[in-house]
């Protein structure tokens, strides 16, 4: 049997984070807005949260994204020539500042699947978000407010509103997202 050292999923981590620190499942909710059985499921590893919902926990738990994100980047240091990227239900994400450790601006390279749109609730965090249009039509909706982006199209936004992206092409849409997270 090999001995590597095999990292443990983002769930585990997160759930051992949280018990490390005495904090409940209840503490957690209330600290980042999400429901006990929405934190529950990403802590057994049957959903992946988009990055957002990261940077969420991140803060509510005091540590920073990069311990969450991990597996990400480590993989993604391995898997340099392909392009690591992460899978949510609609969309996946690979990590652009794997080495953003301590640091307020994170970059991801986002790939949505065509004519999707996130499922659930849209997404909010503190900050600032900067999407910049490489392939395909996107719809960004930040509030009440809908934003149609083509390819080098790009938006600024106030993150701490609800926003929702979908992808309005039947191509798969790419695009460039940094958060600026205080």
């Amino acid at each position: 049997m090999a001995h590597a050292k095999k990292e443990k999923p983002m769930g585990k981590r997160l759930k051992d984070i949280r018990t490390d620190k005495k904090l409940s499942l209840d503490y957690l909710a209330n600290e980042t807005g999400f429901s006990i059985d929405y934190i529950s499921r990403i802590e057994k590893g049957t959903i992946m949260p988009p990055v957002a919902t990261i940077l969420r926990l991140s803060r509510a738990l005091e540590i920073d994204s990069g311990v969450l994100l991990k597996k990400e980047r480590d993989k993604a240091d391995k898997k340099k020539a392909d392009g690591f990227r992460e899978r949510t239900e609609d969309y996946t994400y690979q990590t652009l500042t794997p080495d953003a450790i301590h640091k307020h601006l994170k970059a991801f390279k986002v790939f949505i699947d065509p004519v999707s749109d996130h499922k659930g609730v849209g997404y909010q965090h503190e900050g600032e978000e900067f999407i910049y249009v490489l392939k395909g039509k996107i719809e960004v909706t930040v509030g009440d407010n809908k934003n149609v982006l083509n390819p080098e199209d790009s938006l600024h936004f106030n993150s701490s509103i609800v926003h929702k992206l979908r992808n309005l092409s039947s191509e798969k849409a790419e695009m460039v997202v940094v958060l600026y997270t205080p």
